[in-house]
């Protein structure tokens, strides 16, 4: 992980923070206040982006990454080089500052899965809520153990754990 600065991001990973902060103001987020916005880039440089969307049955919420993971495949989208992640609470007089929001498990997971297809790590940008503060990771970073399945020699589905390998899905 590198915690850098907004200025020294390239053109497409500016652009795609852009596309996940013009998501996050599509958040429904009254329960927790807080706003989610993601964006994908997809290999052929395509941005797909969702946002949070909260329900009064806690289950039934979607983060911000597993809607844009799902609005991409509705629309034939299956690989990507990297993520932007922008969150903050939508209420003013709640501080975040500086801290980054990291995707939870179950999106880690689909990330994972995701990097699996394209063949690639994924790169993810986690932008702070000052706006300002970044840490670049990778998917393989956050979620070094990941799970998946792969086919066995007699064809057969089985559950398999990556090995951990930096930089590798």
């Amino acid at each position: 992980m590198k915690r850098t600065d907004r200025k020294s991001l390239g053109k497409s990973q500016r652009k795609l923070v852009a596309a996940a902060e013009a998501a996050m103001k599509t958040s429904y987020s009254p329960y927790s206040g807080f706003a989610v916005g993601a964006a994908l880039m997809t290999c052929g440089g395509k941005i797909i982006a969702g946002s949070n969307v909260e329900n009064a049955a806690y289950g039934s919420t979607i983060c911000a990454e597993r809607a844009a993971l799902v609005r991409a495949n509705v629309m034939g989208n299956r690989s990507f080089k990297s993520l932007a992640i922008v969150a903050g609470p939508v209420r003013r007089g709640r501080s975040a500052r500086g801290c980054v929001a990291a995707p939870c498990g179950a999106c880690r997971q689909m990330l994972f899965e995701a990097s699996r297809i394209a063949g690639r790590d994924l790169e993810v940008i986690l932008l702070g809520a000052d706006r300002k503060t970044v840490v670049l990771t990778s998917i393989s970073e956050l979620l070094p153990l990941g799970f998946f399945l792969c086919k066995s020699a007699a064809g057969k589905s089985r559950a398999k754990v990556a090995a951990g390998s930096k930089g590798k899905p």
